[in-house]
């Protein structure tokens, strides 16, 4: 019995070294190819939104690099239901940090996601932060204002936007958090069409608020495309029902957990 104790109490000692050996390799990879592709990554969109295809070319190469040293796969489920040749709102829940790597890796166009001022903190990545996305101080009521005038700019420039109308990483039990209104009123005062989007198993991956991980599988699936031109501001509500009910659905689907 005791030679059981120490045995058990030594897998845990190593288990919990191995945790944060992986964490630190994980870092690192993120860190350092990043650096290395972030000339790549930042020069060509500081160009002009034509070149950003060359960015989003670099952003890929270090998620494909990322996922292949970290051991955390990406799998794409229902491309073919993207239209490259169309502009989208892409509506997408959010479990982890872990879910850009894998929105990087499925949509096939380049995309500008409405991101948190905090994210700009972080080094390196902050920088890339500032140049691809549009940043959003949720404690400004301007802020809110300005970023949802600059979304409604890139689309009428033909770029796809991302939002995740959640507002928030998921930290309940729930699959999905209710819905905030902004990505559903953009879509209809501009007329654009929403691609539902589902990400699985990030959350479990590396949770909300830690730098706990561990490698696995995670699953970018899209949904049907929902074209907002059919509603207007008074049929917002069900316009986001429909989205929210579409994305459930596909939850249920795959037979997993957010």
């Amino acid at each position: 019995m005791i030679a059981f104790r120490i045995f058990a109490a030594l897998m845990k000692a190593l288990k919990k070294i191995a945790s944060i050996l992986y964490r630190i390799w994980v870092i690192l990879i993120f860190s350092v190819f990043m650096i290395i592709l972030l000339p790549l990554i930042v020069l060509p969109i500081l160009l002009g939104p034509k070149y950003g295809s060359l960015t989003y070319f670099g952003l890929r190469l270090w998620s494909l690099i990322f996922s292949f040293f970290t051991f955390i796969r990406y799998s794409v489920v229902d491309k073919q239901k993207v239209d490259k040749s169309k502009s989208y709102i892409y509506a997408c829940n959010h479990t982890s940090f872990l879910d850009l790597p894998g929105l990087v890796q499925g949509v096939p166009t380049q995309f500008r996601p409405l991101a948190k001022k905090e994210l700009l903190k972080i080094p390196v990545f902050g920088l890339i932060v500032r140049v691809v996305t549009i940043i959003v101080d949720r404690s400004s009521a301007e802020s809110r204002r300005d970023s949802i005038l600059k979304l409604k700019r890139v689309l009428e420039e033909g770029i796809s936007i991302l939002i995740f109308p959640e507002g928030t990483q998921n930290r309940t039990e729930l699959p999905l958090q209710p819905f905030y209104d902004g990505a559903f009123r953009i879509a209809i005062e501009t007329k654009a069409t929403i691609m539902p989007t589902v990400i699985t198993n990030a959350g479990r991956l590396m949770p909300p608020s830690t730098l706990n991980l561990k490698p696995g599988r995670v699953k970018v699936i899209f949904g049907d495309e929902i074209d907002a031109s059919e509603y207007s501001l008074k049929e917002l509500p069900f316009l986001k029902e429909k989205v929210f009910n579409h994305m459930i659905d596909i939850i249920k689907k795959h037979d997993i957990k957010s």
